[in-house]
């Protein structure tokens, strides 16, 4: 018993649950069932749920007390504008982290297995993640978020600029000090923190895609945060994060990096404009780049004459 409680915990699983009553035991269940040879643990944060949520996760508290570690928050996080993933991975223990959120759910029993000797065998790959189907609330399920053509391996710099398409709650990464004691503070004013976790990730390694786990489940319903918000508000959650991940990368003076994202949040920019306006806006660049081009050779041959 006392070897037991002394072995090392090779896995975290954070999970971040708000009035997720009718969800949240399909997504514990889901971390109960996985069959692994190492030690892992549960990271509940109830963020201050109105309905029956944290009494389920009380429930399963009691029942897994060394398994199960619920952060029970009385004043709703979020709301205050605090990045509430951080009260899951600043207590993680694991050398591995495997996230999935109180709505979702998992429905392969060897998926964290698959995942943790991947990263064991493969250490230039810093994540690995699998696919995903849709469910929605009259219990239809869809094909995955993802393209088939997306479903595949990143490159470290493919993740680094944002090029990924990962369901967040199929990815399993390592748990890196950046992530624990020097989280970049442009991180605090993002909107969409996975696209800026998935970058930082891929400054430390490549992301594998593994197929031969069965899809997790991604739900829609009127209290997901990211799946019932409107194109605009989704688009401006974008534009937001494109516009951090410039500030942060022009600090860390990675100006390849940087233009790729300034390059996207310009496009982003005019992707509603009128295409009159457009033409006229590129027309002025043009302008623009032409005089400053006729004036810079014009002094150039006028600099020669002088020398001649």
């Amino acid at each position: 018993m006392k070897e037991e409680e002394e072995e090392e915990i090779m896995v975290s699983i954070c999970c971040l649950a708000y009035n997720h009553e009718k969800f949240i035991a399909d997504a514990i269940e889901g971390f109960l069932m996985q069959e692994v040879n190492f030690k892992y643990e549960i990271l509940i944060n109830d963020d201050a749920s109105k309905d029956g949520t944290a009494d389920i996760i009380r429930s399963y508290e009691q029942k897994y007390p060394d398994l199960i570690k619920p952060i029970y928050q009385t004043v709703n996080q979020y709301s205050q504008g605090k990045k509430v993933s951080l009260f899951n991975r600043q207590r993680a223990k694991g050398k591995y982290i495997a996230t999935c959120e109180g709505d979702d759910y998992w429905t392969d029993p060897k998926k964290l297995q698959i995942q943790f000797d991947c990263l064991e065998n493969n250490p230039d790959v810093v994540c690995c993640y699998h696919g995903d189907i849709v469910l929605n609330e009259n219990g239809l399920m869809k094909e995955s978020r993802i393209a088939p053509e997306h479903q595949r391996s990143y490159t470290s710099y493919e993740m680094m600029t944002g090029q990924v398409h990962i369901s967040t709650l199929t990815i399993f990464y390592r748990n890196l000090d950046i992530l624990l004691k020097e989280y970049p503070p442009e991180s605090f004013f993002i909107k969409n923190g996975d696209t800026f976790l998935f970058s930082i990730l891929g400054q430390y390694g490549s992301g594998m895609y593994l197929p031969n786990i069965e899809p997790a489940v991604y739900r829609v319903h009127e209290g997901g945060i990211w799946s019932m918000k409107k194109r605009a508000e989704q688009k401006a959650m974008t534009m937001n994060t494109w516009f951090w991940m410039i500030e942060y990368y022009s600090r860390l003076g990675n100006t390849e990096i940087e233009d790729q994202f300034r390059m996207r949040y310009i496009i982003g920019s005019m992707a509603d404009v009128p295409p009159i306006r457009l033409i006229k806006i590129f027309s002025k660049i043009v302008i623009t780049y032409v005089v400053s081009s006729f004036k810079k050779i014009s002094k150039k041959n006028d600099s020669s004459e002088i020398l001649y």
